[in-house]
Formats: structure tokens, C-alpha cells, sequence
């Protein structure tokens, strides 16, 4: 099993192939609007963390992509717009950046290194055995499903990095929510890092902090980042309003497939999770009747 070390350094250089493959393709496609040129080259880049992934037989090296990718993108479209950078540009590039650098991060502290596989990718290889080949589901629901639901969610950054309307209060509340999010989402990650590394607490219920209202509050604060992003592309420009699809494609990922499959495990391994969930709500913290609190959940 290779070191952590050596396993960052095989993720890092398949990235800058990554990255290499993706500037080609975009200085290729330097005549298409840049919104197309980004989405051709965050394909490119995917595909190179694919090929990687098939080499190395580990879909997690497509874990970090879902953070690397989008300050890369903002900042390309920041140039490519030609505008300068005003300050709703910078806001906006500064909390990219930042929720970016955060959550990678997070990835890498709880990282295993190369000889370690999320277990939901297991799980789907499971699951999938037999039926269809791994190399597809790997590559169309593994990684290119989620760089389209990020990039689905970038497109709301374009407006607001090359808009010229000028600033004004729905920026604010922008603003505002994206760091909520990000501040959210980086206090329930630090909360469950803490909670995971006592090993008292094998088997338990993560129920205090700010997980004791939502059983989730990691992916509420991921979803909200979303929609701050949303509201700065309407603040620049209203009439981009049907990028909405974005942050509610990412509803949907976390509703529909993400929340689903860590109750489903957490089921199986907390024997007072049951009770956890009928008292608290998956995502928004709604409040709910009282039903008590289970002993040693």
C-alpha cells in the first residue's frame, strides 16, 4: 500500500495533467464563448482523472475534482471577461476561492491515501457487478455526473464575474449567505473529524453542535454556497435567473442520492440512528415534534 505521501503526489501529478489538458482545450477553443470553452475543458480534465482512476483502480481519485476545478474556472472567466476586477467580481472570486481552499483541505486531512476507495464506490461496484461494465459506471456516475452538476451551478458565476450592473443590496445578501455556508459547512466538518477520532464514539450518533438539528448540516451548508453563488449571478444580471437549474440540480444530488445512501449506512451501523432520524430533519433544521432522546444515541 503506498504511503500518504506518495499517494498525494500521484494525485497532484495526474491533477496537473488534468489541469494541462484542460488549459489546451481551452486556448483551442479560444474563439467559443467561454462558457463553452470552460465547459470543454472541465470535460477534458475529467477525463484525465477518469483515465488516472482506471490506471491507479480507484475512483477516489476523482474526489478532490468537485474543489479544484471551480476557482479555476471563475478566474478564467474573470480574464476572458476583460471587464477588470470590480468588486462583486472579487467577492465573488475570494469566496470561490476560499470555499475551494476549505474543503479540499478537508479532503486531504481525511484522506487514506491511494489504498483506500470511498465506500460508496464499493458499494455501487457492488451493486452494479454483472450488469454493467465498472469502467462506465465509473466514469458517467462517478465523475462525469458530478462535474456536470458543479459546472450547472458555476454557470450563475459567469454573469456575476462579467456583469456591469452595479452593486447593490441582493449582492449583500449574497454575500451573506455563501459565508454562512461556507463557515456552516467547515463547522460541522470539523465537528464530525472531531466526533469520528474518539474511539468511544464507535457506533454512536453524532447528535450535538450544529448536528443536533439537521442530520446533514455538512450538505446544508454545501447547498447553500450554491444558492449564494445563484444570487450573485442575479444581482449582475437578472435575466441569467434560469441558472437556478444549478443550485437545484444540487438539490437533487444531495436529496435524491447522497442523504439517501449515508442514512442507509448509518442504519446499518448506529443502532440508535433510527430514533436520530425521526427526531431530526435530514437538511433544513424544521422543527419537529419532541419525541425524546434515546440513551446512548
Amino acid at each position: 500500500m503506498p504511503s500518504w505521501t506518495t499517494s498525494m503526489a500521484v494525485v497532484v501529478g495526474c491533477y496537473l495533467v488534468a489541469g494541462l489538458a484542460g488549459w489546451a482545450v481551452w486556448r483551442l477553443a479560444s474563439t467559443a464563448h467561454p462558457v463553452t470553452a470552460a465547459f470543454g475543458a472541465d470535460l477534458a480534465a475529467t477525463v484525465v482523472v477518469f483515465a488516472g482512476s482506471t490506471v491507479l483502480a480507484n475512483a477516489s481519485l476523482y474526489d478532490p475534482y468537485w474543489s479544484v476545478a471551480p476557482p479555476l474556472i471563475v478566474a478564467g472567466w474573470i480574464v476572458a471577461g476583460d471587464g477588470g476586477v470590480g468588486a462583486r467580481q472579487a467577492v465573488v472570486l475570494l469566496l470561490v476561492a476560499v470555499w475551494a481552499v476549505r474543503l479540499t483541505a478537508n479532503w486531504a486531512i481525511g484522506w487514506a491515501g491511494l489504498g483506500h476507495e470511498d465506500w460508496r464506490y464499493r458499494s455501487l461496484r457492488e451493486r452494479t457487478r454483472g450488469r454493467l461494465p465498472w469502467w462506465l459506471v465509473n466514469l458517467g456516475g462517478i465523475q462525469l455526473m458530478p462535474t456536470l452538476v458543479v459546472f450547472a451551478g458555476l454557470l450563475s458565476a459567469w454573469p456575476a464575474v462579467v456583469g456591469d450592473r452595479p452593486v447593490g443590496p441582493l449582492d449583500g445578501l449574497a454575500a451573506l449567505v455563501t459565508s454562512a455556508a461556507i463557515v456552516l459547512e467547515a463547522v460541522a466538518d470539523r465537528q464530525r473529524r472531531h466526533f469520528v477520532s474518539e474511539p468511544a464514539n464507535r457506533g454512536r450518533v453524532l447528535d450535538h453542535g450544529v448536528w443536533r438539528f439537521s442530520r446533514h448540516p455538512n450538505y446544508l451548508g454545501e447547498i447553500g454556497f450554491w444558492w449564494g453563488l445563484w444570487l450573485f449571478g442575479l444581482a449582475a444580471a437578472p435575466h441569467w435567473w434560469w441558472t437556478v437549474a444549478g443550485p437545484l440540480a444540487m438539490v437533487a444530488l444531495f436529496v435524491g442520492v447522497s442523504i439517501p445512501m449515508m442514512d442507509r449506512r448509518s442504519l446499518a451501523r448506529r443502532p440508535g440512528y433510527a430514533a436520530h432520524m425521526a427526531r431530526v430533519p435530514a437538511l433544513l433544521p424544521l422543527p419537529r415534534p419532541n419525541r425524546g432522546r434515546t440513551p446512548g444515541s
